[in-house]
Order: structure tokens, then C-alpha cells, then sequence
């Protein structure tokens, strides 16, 4: 029986199992998804949820929390300045496990881990194309004063 059973070991010890987890939680709040087995996506949704409810308050004792866990400190910043802001709202439910099929040599199910949300990258093409049309609205603007002055 599964009784009492709090976690999956995933046949780490717990050192090991301590360390990728760390990792892989680290990896989604950089790249905001990853890919891997279903049995880690379930125990590293456990630690990021958690993480993300515990970052919506910022104090140094919650950035502290989150410091033991996530060494990077630009990562650590990126999770209480741009992820949890956007999860000010949410209850819960921060992240989503889409199935992708399974690996090729052992034939272990795959998932997606993803943040529900994704944080507003500045797209490159977009933001071009607004200055341009900031320049020609301001052509626009300086050719007709130039003709109004012209005829009076």
C-alpha cells in the first residue's frame, strides 16, 4: 500500500534528489519551461509552487527561504521582481505539465513544465516597427506645420 508515502524518492538518494531538484527548479524559472519525466515534473512542481506562493510577499525572510534553494542570485531576483508579481492574482496553480510522449530509449513518459504565465519579452520586430511609425507620424506632424507657415 501507498500509504503515508510523502514524496517520490525517484531512486536518488537524497542528497542527489535534493540537488536536482534545486536545478531543475532553477531551470524553470530561467527558461519559464523545461522538459523532462513526468515523476520529476510532479516533485519539482511540488518545490516551484511553493516557491512562487512563497515569493508573492517580499521580505528578506522569504527571500532568504528562497536563497537556500536557488543560488543564483539573478534567478532568485527574476522569480520575486517579474514571476510572482505575475501570479498576484492566483490562488494557485502556477505551472502546467503537458504530455509529450514517450523517450526513445527507455520509453519514459515526457512532459513539459511550463509556467502558466509567461513573462513579456520585448519583442524586437515589434518595437521597430513602433518607431517607425512614431517617425513617420512625426514627418506627418513637422511637414504640415512647415506648410502652414508657408501660407501665411
Amino acid at each position: 500500500m501507498k500509504h503515508r508515502i510523502g514524496f517520490n524518492a525517484l531512486n536518488k538518494t537524497s542528497s542527489h534528489r535534493k540537488a536536482m531538484k534545486r536545478n531543475m527548479v532553477t531551470s524553470l524559472f530561467r527558461y519559464e519551461r523545461i522538459e523532462t519525466t513526468k515523476s520529476k515534473a510532479l516533485e519539482v512542481r511540488r518545490m516551484a509552487e511553493k516557491m512562487i506562493t512563497r515569493a508573492k510577499t517580499d521580505s528578506v525572510a522569504n527571500r532568504r527561504q528562497i536563497a537556500r534553494d536557488i543560488a543564483d542570485e539573478a534567478i532568485a531576483a527574476k522569480l520575486f521582481t517579474e514571476i510572482a508579481p505575475m501570479f498576484a492574482e492566483r490562488k494557485g496553480g502556477y505551472t502546467r505539465i503537458l504530455k509529450t510522449g514517450n523517450r526513445l530509449g527507455d520509453a519514459a513518459e515526457m512532459v513539459i513544465l511550463e509556467l502558466v504565465e509567461k513573462t513579456a519579452k520585448p519583442d524586437k520586430k515589434a518595437s521597430k516597427k513602433a518607431e517607425k511609425a512614431a517617425a513617420k507620424a512625426e514627418d506627418k506632424v513637422a511637414s504640415k506645420k512647415a506648410a502652414t507657415s508657408t501660407e501665411a
